[in-house]
Parts: structure tokens; sequence; C-alpha cells
């Protein structure tokens, strides 16, 4: 059985996609190209690759609007390689659902590492969240990505999942923004950080009763925020 990763090239540079394809394969990778992101799409129908690697730049779909469907209609983790250099470009790519940004002329072996990286980093994340985890009342199933507080669910979006998954992972403890970033939008996060605190706001919105004075999602000042431990939710719970 060929357990070999399947990467998929998105560009309309063939020359780039002759390139990335002999060297990946090389590094014994399955690799499948793509002039376009339309195309791209309707084979995700019926096959997904484990990592895309995109430009922007090419014919058919927006490669923005690209990152976003691959992410939300497939779940399928990206790496956008591309000849923008703006800032403007990187964030935007990152917000809408890329796991990184590379920019052209690129080092093979820098995108090869990069690759493995996050790899890795799904496995790790498949491994983390095999069963359903509660702290209190509260639940997040990580088989559906959804969460829960008592009997009624709670919608949340991709980003809201992630950081409520590491915030009750770690309930009790205090985890700092940085750590937060990195953990959730991970270590290319380059935007500006009140992301963060924007995120945390909806969360509590969703899953508090009163969200101004949360029993959940705590804020330490000067740190950064904590989930309440199962002991302290079970005590406040007995007395209300």
């Amino acid at each position: 059985m060929n357990s070999a990763k399947r990467i998929w090239v998105i560009d309309d540079d063939r020359k780039t996609l002759k390139l990335l394809r002999s060297g990946l394969q090389s590094e014994g990778f399955a690799v499948e190209t793509f002039v376009d992101g339309t195309a791209a799409l309707a084979q995700m129908n019926t096959t997904l690759p484990d990592v895309v690697i995109l430009e922007l730049d090419t014919p058919g779909v927006d490669g923005f609007e690209l990152c976003a469907r691959m992410r939300s209609e497939h779940n399928v983790s990206t790496i956008v390689l591309s000849k923008r250099k703006e800032e403007v470009d990187r964030v935007l790519s990152l917000e809408m659902g890329a796991d990184d940004y590379v920019t052209k002329p690129f080092g093979f072996r820098e995108l090869v590492a990069r690759i493995r990286a996050l790899l890795r980093r799904m496995t790790y994340n498949q491994q983390q969240a095999a069963e359903v985890m509660s702290v209190g009342d509260v639940a997040i199933d990580p088989n559906t990505r959804q969460a829960s507080r008592g009997d009624r669910q709670v919608s949340l979006s991709r980003r809201e999942y992630a950081l409520l998954n590491a915030l009750m992972r770690q309930a009790g403890r205090v985890i700092s923004r940085n750590d937060l970033l990195a953990s959730v939008w991970e270590e290319n996060w380059i935007g500006n950080v009140r992301t963060l605190d924007v995120h945390i706001r909806w969360l509590r919105e969703k899953l508090e009763e009163n969200p101004s004075c949360p029993r959940y999602i705590q804020t330490v000042r000067g740190v950064g925020y904590r989930f309440a431990g199962a002991e302290e939710l079970s005590s406040a719970m007995q007395l209300s």
C-alpha cells in the first residue's frame, strides 16, 4: 500500500510545476499539479491531498478564495508559494486559512522543511484531539469540531474552535498571549495581536452567561488567558 503523502501544487508557471514535481517526488511525496484552482477544487470532490502548495495569482478561483474554500469545504492544509512580497498579502492569506506563506524565489530545502513541519503538526493535532474533552459543563468533540455547554450546542468558527481547544487542554493554567497566538495562528502569524482579544470576546459571547463577568475564559492581566479548572467550575455550579 502506497503511504506517500499527497502534495498538490497549483501554479500557472509550468516551469515551477515541473521543478516542484521532480523535486518533491525525489523526496518521497506523491505529487499532482494543476495550472488553475478551479480544476483542483473539482478534483477534491473525489480525492483529497495532504497539503496544497498554491500561487495566489493563478487563473480560475482567486488565490485568497481558494485558501478559504480549501480550508472550510475540505479542511485541507495549504502553503502559499507566491511572488507577492507585500505584508498585506501574507496576512490576508493566513487569515483566509493558509498554514504558511513562502515568497518566490524560494529555497527548495526550506520548502520541504516547511512541508514536513506542517505534516508533523497535523499528525500531532490529530493524536491530541482523539476524544471528546470536557471541563465542567463545556465539552468539545474533535471528530465533529463542535462544542457544547450543558445541553446547548455552541457554533464555533475554525479559529474559535482551535482557541477553545488550546485553552481547555490546559484548563486551570495561564497561557500567555504569545503562546496562544503560536498555537492557534501558528508561528507564521505576523498580524495584529489584538486579533486574539477579539476571538476571546467572541468565544465569551457564545459560552458565557455574562460575557462581561466570565466564568470560563478568564483574563490574567499582563500575561494572557486561562480556562477555569474543573474543580473551581464544579464549586461555582454548586453555589449558583
